[in-house]
């Protein structure tokens, strides 16, 4: 009987020990299996915070991107509003020198000539031709043309500046070049030289600028627009990209004219080229 019982034991235990490791398989199993289901929840999770949190970001940039955009277009308007107001002072400024030097030279006192004793009337060669009544016979003897006066020079002027103040720039280009073609010698001809240069200069005609400024300096060197030619000569080299030529000019206007205004600007944009590396 005992050892029917001791067999009988010892069976159990034998089957307990045969079946007690794959019982512990499965529970590990299902325990790894249980485990990796919520690590990849988890991942699933993650992976979803994290994309909405990149959307959330590139919500923000492009945002922000828009708004400098907006600010970058605010800024250039005020830059080329602040540039055309600029050049109007800068016109309106010429034009008041203009009238405040023609005043001080048509209120120039003149001492009157000593009254001559009326000739005697001679009559004129038979078919000689009479001057016009209110003409001034010129030394060759042909009487002075009408409407050459300095007032008509003063008007084409004006109106060659007008057009350029009012931004109709290649009529003013055509006005400039007419006037310097009839009246060479005038008083108004080296800031007429200067503002054909200016016309061309803003139109983007840099070539044309170039040249125009350049004649400033060879034909006028005693005008007071020289160091203004000067300056916008250099700056028209700039444009051009001829860096050498451009620092040679901005060099002379800083040295010539140091402690002005031109002088300021001159620095400026040297420093400029300084930052670009040119």
């Amino acid at each position: 009987m005992s050892k029917r019982i001791g067999q009988g034991l010892a069976a159990v235990m034998l089957l307990a020990v045969a079946t007690s490791p794959a019982w512990a398989d499965r529970r590990t199993d299902e325990r790894l299996q249980a485990l990796e289901d919520r690590m990849e929840r988890v991942d699933r999770l993650m992976e979803n915070n994290a994309l909405l949190d990149l959307v959330t970001r590139m919500d923000a940039m492009q945002q922000e991107l828009r708004e400098l955009r907006g600010q970058n277009e605010e800024l250039a308007h005020e830059l080329e509003t602040l540039k055309s107001r600029q050049r109007e002072l800068y016109l309106d400024l010429d034009r008041r020198i203009q009238d405040v030097e023609t005043a001080g030279t048509n209120g120039a006192s003149v001492s009157p000539a000593p009254a001559a004793a009326p000739a005697a009337a001679v009559p004129a060669p038979a078919g000689a031709a009479t001057a016009p009544s209110g003409s001034t016979p010129t030394p060759g003897g042909a009487p002075a043309a009408a409407g050459m006066a300095p007032s008509s020079e003063r008007d084409a002027y004006k109106q060659a500046f007008d057009l350029l103040r009012e931004g109709q720039y290649a009529q003013a280009i055509t006005a400039f070049q007419g006037f310097l073609q009839r009246h060479p010698q005038s008083g108004y001809a080296a800031n007429a030289q200067y503002w054909l240069g200016e016309a061309n200069y803003v139109s983007k005609q840099y070539p044309t600028a170039a040249t125009e400024f350049r004649k400033v300096l060879d034909n006028y060197p005693d005008s007071n627009k020289v160091p203004d030619a000067t300056l916008k000569l250099g700056y028209t080299y700039y444009e051009l990209g001829e860096w050498a030529k451009a620092r040679d000019s901005l060099t002379q206007v800083k040295t010539q004219y140091a402690g002005s205004s031109v002088a300021r600007l001159a620095e400026q944009r040297l420093a400029r080229m300084q930052r670009e590396g040119h």
